[in-house]
Parts: structure tokens; sequence; C-alpha cells
């Protein structure tokens, strides 16, 4: 059972995921919607926690800076492997590309065999979407069970909502969280997590962790100890924030 989730404070930290979270999921990830009310209700997030905010994505930064156009906003992209911080410096983890490029021909020539799957390729990262064809999740599992070793070639399987993404193994959610809250205007806050799938376990861990509050966005397993119904509810748990006085930004 779910603790109530309390009114949100401008003395915490947030960190929101963004598709599932912030906006509805869509087929394909080209195809979602991004209205006017969120990227105001996202503004004013940031100016009432005093900076405190954080978009914690899968998607790269390019991404989403083009589709949010949000580019002095402090994000994590590519689950982590990315991390633009309060200042606007990037931070990247650099990772070898050649078992990824070697997997990615792979995904393409399985692609071109089943039309409805959607092969993202993210650069650092590789995602096969099969939401269009969700009889084919069990195999594209199997398939890309195949294609890596992390033992050998650093890489892991990250399941999320019909989609299997391989990724560099030991950078997640929750290790971008964690690089944020060592820095002002993060620091010394409670953390708030809110997202909504199994790629937001990482980030749910982390908060537990921390004392803050984990939140987990629609039905299913988690870590996190706080639930909101959907997207519409986290928007409107959001615009319950306070201002932060004494604030100069």
């Amino acid at each position: 059972m779910s603790k109530p989730l309390p009114r949100p404070s401008p003395n915490w930290a947030y960190f929101l995921d963004v598709d599932g979270t912030l906006i509805e999921l869509a087929e394909t990830p080209t195809d979602i919607d991004v209205d006017q009310g969120l990227l105001d209700l996202i503004g004013v997030v940031h100016l009432r926690s005093g900076g405190a905010l954080a978009l914690i994505s899968g998607r790269s930064l390019a991404d989403l800076d083009q589709r949010l156009g949000q580019t002095g906003l402090p994000m994590a992209g590519l689950h982590g492997l990315e991390r633009r911080d309060q200042f606007g410096h990037l931070h990247r983890h650099e990772i070898s590309p050649n078992h990824i490029r070697r997997i990615a021909d792979h995904l393409a020539a399985l692609t071109e065999r089943h039309p409805g799957l959607i092969l993202e390729d993210k650069g650092p990262t590789l995602a096969i979407h099969y939401r269009r064809v969700p009889r084919l999740g069990s195999y594209v599992d199997r398939f890309l069970r195949q294609m890596v070793d992390p033992e050998h070639d650093g890489l892991q399987l990250q399941p999320g909502k019909k989609v299997l993404e391989i990724k560099p193994a030991g950078i997640n959610k929750g290790t971008a969280i964690a690089e944020f809250m060592i820095h002002p205007p993060f620091m010394g806050r409670i953390p708030v997590f809110i997202g909504d799938d199994l790629t937001d376990e990482h980030g749910f861990e982390v908060v537990n962790t921390l004392g803050g509050f984990a939140v987990k966005v629609g039905r299913g397993r988690t870590r996190a100890k706080y639930r909101l119904k959907d997207v519409n509810a986290v928007r409107t748990w959001l615009r319950n924030l306070p201002s932060l006085k004494g604030i100069s930004l």
C-alpha cells in the first residue's frame, strides 16, 4: 500500500522523468505531444524551487532541448550518460562505441525483417520499441540478450514500457540524481523523483536511500513508496508547489 504523498515543498529538490510522467506516452518516440501548459509548469516549478529542478530522461539532451525548449534547465539524458548542471556545463560519461555500433547493425536488420519494430539509435544507447507489435516483445528480449555480454562489453539490457534498451552498465537515472545531489541548488535538500517506468527504479532506490520521496506514476510493482495515478495527477500535484521566499535567481 502506497503512502499518501505530502504537498510539495519549495525546499525540496525535484527530479522528473519526462515520457509517461510529464507527458503521455505515444506510439513512437517522435509522436509525443508537448503542450504549452507543460512548458509553463516546468518554468514555474523551476522558479518556485529556487532552481532545484532537473529532468531525468532516457532521451538525449539534444532531443529534450528541441522538444521542450528548456535549453538552460538542468537535465540528465540517456539514462545519466550525459548531464547538464545548473550552470549549463555538460558532463558526459565516456564509453567505447565499438560494441554499440556492432549491435546497431544487427538491430537495423531486425527492424527491416519486422516493420512494426522501431529502432531508436541514440548514439551511446540503442532502443527497440515494440509498442506497435507487442506480440514480438518476448522475441525481441531473447534477441537482444544474445547481443549483450555485460562481463565483456560493459553493456546491459534495460527493459521499459514496450521498449528494450541496450546501454552502458552501471550508469542510470539513480547515478544521475546522486551526481546532482552533491551540488547546489540540490545539495542538502530532500529529493523527490517521479517516474513511471522500470528505467526509473534506479532513481527510486537512490531517493529512498537519501530519505526522499520516490513516486511511481501508474500501476505496477515498484521500489517507490508513493504513487500518483497518471500524468494529470503529476501535473496537479506540482501545481500545488508554493513559492520559495527569499530566493534570488
